[in-house]
């Protein structure tokens, strides 16, 4: 997602450029933070996080970046990536935490998904203006 984000928004096209250039920053910027939390709550309860490209791609359940750069596909996207993360997070990331009786990351991760669920309904209040 990091990395995808950067893509769009080094490649954005459209008339709402410069808003849309300015929110991806903001969007990776909070990607880089949120993954820098799981990756010290992982390791605070010994685990590895991922740290290599190759892994990444081997772990990803999200396609690569594949709009044409058009800001209405960019968008359709992104909803799409957010509101599967938001869906992994409640199937599988959530009720594993529980199952260990691991309350920070629970916490962690109710925080990421109610970061997430507003950026969907913000997407989806922007394409509404189209």
């Amino acid at each position: 997602m990091y990395v995808k984000l950067h893509r769009y928004h080094w490649f954005v096209q459209g008339r709402h450029f410069f808003t849309l250039h300015e929110k991806f920053e903001e969007m990776y910027d909070m990607f880089a933070s949120d993954l820098d939390e799981v990756a010290e709550r992982i390791l605070a309860i010994d685990g590895k996080p991922l740290a290599t490209m190759v892994k990444y791609l081997k772990e990803t359940t999200l396609t690569e970046a594949n709009a044409d750069d058009k800001e209405n596909e960019i968008i359709e996207q992104l909803v799409k990536d957010f509101e599967q993360i938001i869906s992994e997070i409640k199937k599988d990331g959530i009720p594993l935490a529980e199952k260990h009786n691991d309350e920070p990351t629970v916490d962690l991760l109710v925080t990421i998904q109610g970061k997430l669920e507003k950026h969907v309904w913000m997407l989806n209040s922007y394409r509404a203006y189209e």
